[in-house]
């Protein structure tokens, strides 16, 4: 037939009508085989523990299908006689499609090591390493994406050196436009890298205090007391004192209590006793000290100060309930009466005998 022989762009019809039907009969071959190996490694994967073969399905899961038919067709052009720019075209772009493919299986390895290297910290319950782990992987994707980039830049023909150079001229300017969103960024690297404080610490920062729930790359949020999500900038939180309540191994209480001046003295020197008795037979504490400090306006005060050896807050109001409780029975059996504010008002006439 002579419509055969009719050539289009230096190859006869006839060899563009095999090289078609070859491009989406590969194609289709190898989508099938994708699927195909794909749950058969899925089936293996859930009957193992080993987390490569979930890995494998994970990266055969990534594989778009149009890398499959790009690549397909690049394969198919052997059955042409295509000119040297042509064919050299042709590879740049199949090779510049199997780098954006690469991005793809890339961030898929990333995540299986970020997501294993997570379940580790998690099962030894380092916060920490928790967060760490998060903002690196963060860092991880956008540097993965950038080397694509330039990767395919430099295969697409761009001078890569001049175009870096010329990028940094213009990265001085968006820096200044950007300097407070650059500022949290790199305030929240130096949260990760220090370690002030994690997830689920409890801080106080100011008037405000509640858990870490989250450490982004430009804020940090805790849920306070009573409920609501309070919003930090990193940068200003970076600033402020941080008081880390997670970080307590022990709890410093300072805490006073006054009696009438009408308790006799030999009391007084017996309240100090009293006190670390009461203190000292209770768990998780550890006496430091009882004074008789000040003679107040309508009290003998009294300063004590002990250590609870848990920085559970709800541990110590219990604890401090059981030595307020104790104490208050100590002094009722022994007839001593708390202080409180009294006035005495004398009155008189002038000219009346005194009383």
């Amino acid at each position: 037939m002579e419509i055969l022989n009719y050539v289009i762009y230096g190859n006869p019809l006839e060899r563009w009508a095999l090289a078609l039907p070859a491009t989406i009969a590969l194609a289709i071959i190898l989508r099938l085989a994708l699927r195909l190996f794909q749950r058969r490694i899925k089936r293996l994967a859930d009957r193992t523990k080993t987390g490569i073969d979930d890995l494998v399905v994970d990266l055969l899961r990534r594989t778009k299908w149009w890398f499959l038919g790009l690549e397909s067709a690049y394969v198919s052009t052997i059955l042409l006689n295509l000119p040297d720019a042509t064919d050299q075209a042709l590879r740049t772009t199949a090779m510049l499609v199997l780098l954006f493919q690469g991005g793809f299986w890339g961030i898929g390895l990333l995540d299986f090591v970020i997501r294993t290297r997570l379940d580790r910290e998690k099962a030894e319950q380092d916060a920490a390493g928790t967060t760490t782990v998060s903002a690196l992987g963060y860092v991880a994707r956008v540097v993965l994406w950038v080397v694509v980039l330039l990767l395919i830049l430099q295969n697409a023909g761009v001078e890569v050196t001049a175009l870096i150079a010329s990028l940094g001229v213009g990265g001085v300017a968006v820096a200044l436009a950007l300097q407070s969103t650059l500022g949290d960024l790199f305030a929240s690297l130096a949260i990760v890298l220090d370690k002030p404080f994690v997830l689920g610490d409890f801080i106080i920062v100011g008037d405000y205090m509640g858990t870490v729930e989250n450490i982004g790359l430009k804020t940090t949020r805790i849920r306070s007391l009573s409920g609501e999500q309070i919003v930090f900038s990193n940068s200003d939180l970076l600033n402020s004192r941080v008081r880390n309540y997670k970080r307590m191994f022990e709890r410093r209480v300072v805490f006073g209590f006054g009696v009438v001046y009408d308790t006799p003295p030999e009391t007084l020197s017996e309240i100090g006793a009293w006190v670390k008795e009461i203190i000292e037979s209770l768990d998780k504490t550890r006496f430091d000290r009882a004074h008789f400090s000040a003679f107040g306006d309508f009290s003998l005060n009294f300063e004590v100060v002990y250590y609870v050896l848990d920085s559970d807050y709800n541990i110590y109001m219990d604890l401090q309930q059981s030595i307020n409780i104790a104490l208050f029975r100590r002094f009722q059996a022994a007839g001593v009466e708390f202080a409180f504010p009294t006035q005495t008002i004398l009155m008189s006439r002038p000219g009346a005998t005194p009383a």
